[in-house]
């Protein structure tokens, strides 16, 4: 830790004008390990561990506005009662009436003998899988696992494809985690509909405004918190090109393709292509007439470099994962297809860390 403290004091001190001589800051740090085990960030250390961990955020293609991530200092909270509180309020103050603003939660560190508490769903929003008896899915299969969780912590739930999972916190390592149900305020949906299918309506399809993610650890100079769920806002694919059309989530591209009327007996035809399109097509038409912050693919490609350019003259790398970057819709019409980027380095921090499920 003393090593990543000071390494992490320094980047601070060296990136913030008029921080000043990081030398006393260190001692201090250096110090309270020693004494405690750990240490406590500044607010203002903390706001810039946390920004510079979605800089740093190699799978992300929105880092442009990095530094307007608005941060919420909680780390005073530590029950789970509290935590859903939080969170509640995490997506009210996100969602911003449709106008998205990127924001993270900080909930209370890991210390020495005390882990925090950790928030159990991958997302803060996240619709519930249901399998049927006869094979297939109700719902999202991606949330199958949480939905079974809840079912075992006395949640009821339904049937409704579309039905918000409860927040899962557990306070404690070996302790029940507790659900609470997401209240309607603070879960802005999106109904999808087509600009020229009317058809399109009687899906009844729709998405969450608010992509939270919750399952991840922030790492800030060698201080680890579980519980720091933070979003950005929707890029269109992400929603029209995987969620939706994936054929291990909602697997929609058969349905759509048949009320298109396409022709389904070949690969040759490029149904499912077609079927994409008017798939994304809908999601971007849905959030732009429901006032809801969403970046098209194009859009988002460009601002993508411009950030690299950015970065580039302030003489950082930019870590960028191709795999992810390249949206999975017209990849090769996008900008960032046609280049490399700065290889991804797994140990660098500030960072948002995968744990274990």
């Amino acid at each position: 830790m003393a090593e990543q403290a000071v390494a992490f004091v320094r980047q601070f001190h060296q990136e913030r004008t008029g921080a000043g001589d990081p030398a006393p800051r260190v001692r201090q740090v250096l110090a309270e390990i020693e004494q405690t085990g750990t240490y406590r960030h500044t607010v203002a250390e903390l706001a810039f561990g946390a920004r510079v961990a979605w800089r740093n955020s190699a799978r992300c293609i929105g880092r442009l506005y990095w530094r307007s991530l608005v941060v919420r200092d909680l780390r005073h909270v530590d029950s789970a009662d509290a935590i859903a509180e939080e969170c509640f309020e995490h997506l009210r103050t996100a969602t911003n009436g449709g106008r998205i603003r990127p924001v993270i939660s900080v909930f209370a560190p890991d210390r020495p003998g005390r882990p925090a508490p950790r928030i159990l769903n991958q997302q803060l929003i996240r619709y519930a899988g249901h399998p049927r008896p006869g094979g297939g899915w109700t719902g999202d299969p991606a949330g199958a696992e949480l939905t079974a969780r809840a079912r075992e912590l006395g949640w009821k739930g339904g049937e409704d494809p579309f039905e918000v999972l409860p927040l899962l916190v557990r306070e404690r390592p070996g302790a029940e985690p507790r659900w609470y149900q997401l209240p309607e305020d603070a879960t802005l949906e999106v109904p999808l509909l087509h600009p020229e299918h009317d058809w399109f309506a009687g899906l009844g399809l729709r998405w969450y405004a608010v992509p939270a993610i919750s399952d991840m650890t922030l790492e800030i100079g060698g201080v680890h918190y579980p519980a720091a769920p933070f979003n950005g806002w929707y890029m269109g694919t992400e929603i029209g090109a995987r969620n939706l059309a994936d054929a291990d989530r909602y697997n929609l591209l058969g349905e759509v393709a048949d009320r298109l009327g396409l022709d389904t007996s070949s690969e040759r035809t490029l149904w499912r292509d077609r079927a994409l399109v008017e798939l994304n097509v809908a999601v971007l038409h849905s959030f732009q007439e429901a006032g809801v912050t969403m970046a098209d693919h194009h859009t988002e490609s460009e601002r993508f470099l411009r950030h690299i350019a950015q970065e580039e003259r302030l003489g950082r790398p930019t870590p960028a994962d191709w795999s992810w970057i390249v949206p999975p819709v017209s990849g090769g019409l996008t900008p960032v297809y046609h280049r490399y980027y700065d290889p991804v380095d797994l140990q660098v921090r500030p960072a948002f860390v995968a744990r274990e499920p």
